[in-house]
């Protein structure tokens, strides 16, 4: 296993992070016990997870995701070999969490209390905003909406809020999700002025199908030190070429889940195609080709991958053993070229 010392801290992460999103929707607790037991046995240390998990969110299943690694904390006592992450939500149709979902001092300080609860321990190494206060473009949302009113929120009151929960102990560091670049140098810009702490990483989506972090974020990854932990690598399956030709493996969560569309534009599609050839042309599994492009880039601290059975994870992490050549490389880049950010 490969690690990593996030800029701006003193975590040393796992290359590979195991994202937990199934747990208690797709996988038991049983099954979430043996892949975090896995990953530790194969050198992970990483642990992501968020409130409002697991996927697709509701109100029967929300929180039993935290619920199942604190439980797995509480019964195997090795809290101090994971570096855990997880995620207070925004204001998005979520109310079954909290009645009022803004990012304020209140709702922060809620959140934490119950992810400290549910995950059986009284330290959060890094805690990090799920998706912005404001109405901006993230989750693939294109066309900035240039909203009118200003938020009731501010970037400084959520900043502050965070800011007592690290001198209270509660969390290490803190973190941002799905957020801009404007959106990363504001948090940046105010931590300096006001001697708050400073976001130490950004949790956005990364693959071959979305390489929209690297228009504007990766040029703060390199000179901030604020580096990716990429999530969707794999574009929810479909860079394994499983969905292909309108295939619908059995189980498979954009089978059972009709929401999960946006990798399936038509240039997604074929680019698609496109990218699952080359690996076929190189002998390489095109779904470690894919995790295996995403652990080469230069601003990529972890690459969050998630599973619904061991012969997944395993394959998923032994893509860090998969090194792509120039070739190859130079292959991805043309397709990428030609299909340009098919799926932002």
């Amino acid at each position: 296993m490969e690690y990593r010392k996030l800029p701006n801290s003193t975590l040393e992460i796992s290359k590979i992070c195991l994202g937990t999103m199934t747990f208690g929707e797709q996988n038991t607790q049983a099954e979430a016990f043996e892949q975090i037991d896995f990953s530790l046995e194969r050198g992970i240390n990483f642990i992501d997870t968020a409130e409002m998990y697991p996927v697709p969110p509701n109100g029967k299943t929300q929180g039993l995701t935290e619920t199942y690694i604190g439980n797995w904390i509480e019964k195997s006592g090795k809290r101090d070999k994971v570096i855990l992450a997880t995620k207070v939500a925004g204001p998005r149709n979520v109310p079954h969490i909290r009645d009022n979902m803004s990012l304020d001092r209140r709702n922060i300080h809620l959140a934490v209390d119950d992810s400290l609860k549910r995950l059986k321990t009284d330290y959060i190494d890094l805690y990090q905003i799920h998706w912005p206060q404001r109405k901006t473009n993230c989750f693939g949302q294109l066309n900035y909406p240039y909203p009118d009113e200003q938020e009731e929120v501010t970037l400084i009151e959520s900043l502050e809020a965070m800011a007592e929960l690290v001198r209270a102990g509660k969390i290490r560091y803190i973190g941002l999700s799905n957020e801009t670049p404007w959106g990363v140098m504001k948090f940046l810009h105010l931590a300096d002025k006001h001697d708050l702490p400073k976001v130490v990483s950004i949790q956005n989506p990364y693959n071959l199908l979305n390489r929209s972090f690297e228009v504007g974020l990766s040029e703060i990854a390199h000179y901030e030190g604020v580096e990716l932990l990429a999530y969707s690598p794999l574009a929810f399956g479909c860079l394994s070429g499983k969905y292909l030709d309108g295939a619908k493996p059995a189980g498979a969560r954009c089978t059972i889940w009709e929401r999960f569309s946006r990798y399936f534009t038509g240039p997604g599609v074929e680019a698609t195609r496109a990218y699952v050839g080359i690996a076929k042309r190189h002998g390489i599994d095109p779904a470690q080709m894919a995790l295996a492009f995403v652990n080469q880039r230069p601003f990529v601290a972890s690459n969050i991958i998630g599973a619904t059975n061991l012969e997944q994870l395993k394959a998923n992490i032994e893509s860090l053993d998969v090194v792509l050549s120039d070739e190859l490389l130079s292959e991805l880049q043309e397709v990428g070229a030609k299909y340009s950010n098919p799926c932002p």
